[in-house]
């Protein structure tokens, strides 16, 4: 009985899975909704589609024997009205809740991982559902069970990527997938590119907004690639023109033509902008030689892998259920599963040809894209003029409110002191004479105060420039903030020499600023990991807090910006809700060859 049970429920199961399909179809045409700029489908589709899933859990849970948890991060909470009465999200005000909320979610549920994980599941589930009844025919319910162990793999919670060691066809199957990807990604964008070309010929007003908005698809392919390659595609446009400003008489000038409001003279001056960036054009020269150079590299891939699948499908699910006699070209015709048997290495050897040079040809796809989408000397120039320019004041406001702070604690602290200390020397000379027993016990106050006055003296000091700084230099002094930590700390890395003084002691206070905050939010443990190459200073910072940390809404992660824009650095925030927060540090820097004092070394690296 358990025997037939267990096969009636392998043909549930595949009847149950195709029903995926129906799901995956309306994602793709939801998600190319989102791509033309009907983004209100996607969202709700992607989480639709999850309560096929959960099904598909509680089947597997009665049937298999198999419990599945759920796999999804923590929901992004509720958005909280400001005193104002108005909703706060970045530097955007909202009257309602309603499209902050909505935003939040459709960013949780595109930046889950087990979202691409549920998508190809649906995609693949019915392809090896179909064999689960043959197999449990020839296995009983033992195959049932590895069947739920699988689906568990897939729709189950995964421990954190860094803990996963992937097999060999796990990586290549997993870069096959991000070639496919970048394909996918270079064909959408050769679509806009075609369309921005549409514009500049029949509505040049619109090319502006039009450009812009293609770019966000650009940038998505520069940001995936980076993702599944570690290949880096920084964003080369030259910065936007400033606001026009009015001639002495009150009116905008643009060439001879005078205006009264500033708004032509606004599209005038982001239309000539975009037309003179060349970047512009790359974008859209590189939508069509990417697309044609991924395809040309892919086909023979996606040849080998297709025909690989579909001869598994017609050896093992088409023969034995449908016609006993099969014949897959160029291969004979097979009708016994010995002949099966017999073909089959053919067919595994095509699908390792597909998968062996898949990561070398993502990466090179990658590198092919950033020849022409990243920046070129001319804008990388224009960018690093620009983010100076943005940076010096925020030095300048860093450095005045930097030497107020000091000011006020010298008046407020140390200057008190010294006054009410030459207060009591006064005393002191007045009663020696007279009173000799009082006189001593002001000096003793004297002594004490004298003492508290030093040690205040010295923790303003360290606050200016702290002493393990420049005796143990920075990856010691980061140490040394960890073990003060409460957390439960693990600092890794090394540098080949002392880093330039003034890039320690930016590096210090932004870590120690970045520990403080994982504390105050929760975080049970971080860890630091320090690094030196290529003249690049980068220190990231991982705690496993409860994440949605945004520098629009923290002063403190504008401070570390600040810091790092006075060295052309920058901080990069990875925190989705649910956690972990990631805040990766990078400034560019050079090895100091002459340290103002030896540096020791301490031996810990775990606090």
């Amino acid at each position: 009985m358990p025997y037939v049970r267990a096969v009636g429920r392998a043909f549930a199961l595949a009847a149950f899975s195709l029903l995926s399909w129906v799901d995956v179809l309306i994602q793709l045409i939801t998600f190319g909704m989102l791509c033309v700029g009907l983004v209100f489908f996607f969202g709700p589709t992607v989480l639709w589609a999850r309560r096929r899933s959960a099904a598909m859990r509680a089947l597997v849970a009665r049937w298999c024997g198999v419990e599945i948890p759920a796999p999804y991060r923590p929901e992004p909470p509720e958005p909280v009205r400001e005193r104002d009465g108005w909703y706060r999200d970045g530097n955007q005000l909202y009257k309602r809740a309603f499209w902050i909320s909505w935003q939040h979610r459709l960013t949780w549920a595109m930046e889950d991982p087990a979202t691409g994980r549920e998508f190809t599941w649906q995609l693949v589930n019915p392809l090896c559902t179909l064999l689960l009844p043959v197999a449990v025919l020839l296995g009983g319910p033992v195959v049932l069970r590895g069947y739920g162990r699988w689906t568990r793999w897939w729709i189950g919670p995964r421990p954190p990527a860094e803990a996963v060691r992937k097999n060999w066809v796990h990586r290549h199957l997993e870069s096959l997938g991000h070639q496919f990807g970048i394909v996918a990604l270079a064909l959408v964008q050769l679509i806009f590119s075609a369309f921005q070309l549409v514009v500049f010929v029949g509505a040049m007003p619109l090319a502006a907004p039009v450009v812009l908005w293609c770019r966000s698809i650009t940038d998505t392919l520069r940001r995936e690639a980076e993702n599944w390659t570690g290949v880096r595609i920084p964003r080369p446009y030259l910065p936007p023109p400033a606001l026009p400003v009015p001639r002495a008489d009150g009116l905008y000038q643009v060439g001879r033509q005078l205006y009264e409001e500033p708004f032509w003279p606004v599209q005038h001056a982001r239309t000539r902008w975009i037309l003179r960036d060349r970047a512009t054009w790359r974008d859209i020269a590189g939508g069509g030689l990417i697309s044609l150079v991924s395809l040309a590299c892919s086909l023979p891939a996606l040849a080998l892998f297709g025909w690989a699948m579909t001869g598994l499908s017609v050896l093992w699910v088409w023969r034995p259920l449908v016609s006993p006699r099969v014949e897959w070209f160029p291969l004979p015709a097979v009708s016994t599963h010995l002949g099966a048997l017999a073909q089959s290495p053919l067919i595994l050897l095509a699908f390792a040809a597909a998968l062996a040079p898949a990561p070398w040809v993502v990466r090179q796809l990658a590198r092919f894209a950033r020849v022409w989408l990243g920046p070129t000397e001319s804008s990388r120039l224009a960018q690093r003029v620009e983010r100076l320019k943005q940076t010096r004041s925020d030095v300048t406001v860093t450095q005045a409110a930097e030497l107020r702070r000091i000011e006020r604690d010298l008046h407020d602290g140390i200057q008190s002191r010294l006054v009410a200390m030459g207060m009591k020397l006064g005393a002191v000379e007045a009663l020696v004479d007279t009173d000799p027993a009082a006189a001593k016990r002001l000096a003793a106050e004297l002594r004490a105060s004298s003492s508290e006055a030093l040690t205040e003296l010295r923790v303003l000091i360290r606050g200016i420039h702290p002493p393990v700084l420049s005796e143990r230099g920075l990856l010691d002094a980061v140490r040394a903030l960890a073990l003060d930590s409460p957390l439960k700390s693990q600092v890794t890395g090394s540098l080949p020499g002392r880093i330039e003084e003034p890039v320690e002691a930016c590096v210090y206070f932004a870590v120690s600023e970045l520990l403080g905050n994982a504390a105050k939010h929760g975080a049970k443990s971080v860890s630091i990991d320090v690094a030196f190459a290529d003249d690049l200073l980068t220190v990231v910072v991982t705690d496993e807090g409860p994440g949605g940390a945004n520098p629009a809404l923290g002063s403190g992660l504008r401070g570390i910006e600040r810091r790092l824009g006075g060295f052309d650095g920058r901080l990069t925030l990875t925190s989705p809700i649910g956690g972990p927060t990631k805040a990766t540090l990078e400034i560019p820097c050079q090895i100091d060859q002459e340290p103002s004092s030896p540096r020791t070394s301490t031996s810990s690296e775990t606090a």
